[in-house]
């Protein structure tokens, strides 16, 4: 007489810890990586869950794997587990993982990284892992935590948050200037060399609209990394459409026509709503805005004219 186990008995701990791992890494691999295990008995503790529970908690999205509506029922007992054991061990530090950020190349430098420096500051066993990209909010957010991106997002199954505001206004080197001149007015910017992104790859709106005070100028170096725009401008490639908080920086680099030119973006975040019930990502999202506090006026720019008058 055979006996048949129905759906329904109560799941494994251990096996909830694993869809958890799987389910902020998106990929079977790195949970076990990170779990200390291997890509077979990942896969064992998965389908183990899933008998328990009577259907599927994993499905194959474009870049890995994603929670199911089941999935997402059972995370919620999978950090009540991890909460739990971190409660056990006093003596280590209460907060330990790794955060897994996709953001702007300006945002990843200049707000990102010393906001995991002051989280591990008090947190040492905490980690951020950037993926530096320019683009629109993913739909489905495999193998990161948080997302930060310019312009507002339509995203499902997502919190989308805004950051901050950001100012882009137009530079050029003093050496360049020297060479070429000054112009008197945006008008007699047309057709003069200008160092932005590359329009045909530049998949973000705001970034895109970002240039419409310089649509007549001429592309002369084109980036997909803010940081080549900066280190182009003062090279003295042309002038640079950038970031105020890291243009403003350089004493070699001028801003002109602040009053006309001074395009402001926002920047937003999105997570998952799992995410904010980590402790580790809540630590660095309010990390994140400490750090946007502190900065703001760079963010947004100098007060206007001063570049120019300090030329």
């Amino acid at each position: 007489m055979s006996v048949t186990t129905l759906p329904g008995r109560r799941p494994s701990p251990d096996d909830l810890l694993v869809l958890l791992a799987v389910a902020r890494a998106g990929r079977y691999t790195a949970a076990a990586t990170e779990l200390g295990l291997n890509h077979t008995t990942i896969a064992r503790r998965i389908s183990a869950l899933e008998d328990a529970l009577g259907g599927r908690v994993l499905a194959r999205g474009a870049a890995g794997w994603v929670l199911t509506p089941l999935g997402e029922h059972a995370i919620t007992a999978a950090e009540g587990v991890e909460r739990a054991l971190g409660e056990l061990a006093p003596d280590r530090p209460r907060l330990s993982g790794v955060v897994r950020l996709s953001a702007t190349d300006g945002f990843s430098g200049f707000i990102a990284s010393p906001a995991i420096v002051a989280v591990r500051r008090e947190h040492p066993d905490v980690s951020l892992e950037i993926v530096s990209t320019t683009r629109r909010a993913a739909q489905q957010r495999v193998g990161v935590d948080l997302e930060v991106v310019v312009g507002r997002p339509h995203v499902h199954r997502a919190e989308a948050i805004h950051l901050a505001d950001y100012a882009l206004g137009l530079y050029a080197s003093r050496d360049f200037l020297a060479r070429s001149g000054i112009p008197a007015s945006p008008a007699e910017l047309a057709g003069a060399p200008l160092v932005y992104f590359i329009e045909s790859m530049l998949q973000v709106d705001a970034l895109d609209e970002a240039r419409t005070p310089t649509r007549e100028m001429v592309d002369a170096v084109s980036s997909t990394n803010v940081y080549v725009h900066v280190d182009a401008t003062r090279s003295g490639a042309g002038f640079g459409l950038l970031p105020a908080f890291l243009a403003d920086r350089h004493d070699d680099l001028v801003r002109l026509f602040p009053d006309e030119i001074d395009q402001h973006l926002p920047y937003w975040l999105v997570c998952r709503p799992e995410a904010l019930r980590q402790p580790t990502a809540l630590a660095f999202i309010e990390a994140l805005r400490a750090r946007i506090a502190a900065v703001e006026d760079q963010l947004l720019g100098r007060p206007r004219g001063a570049a120019e008058a300090a030329f």
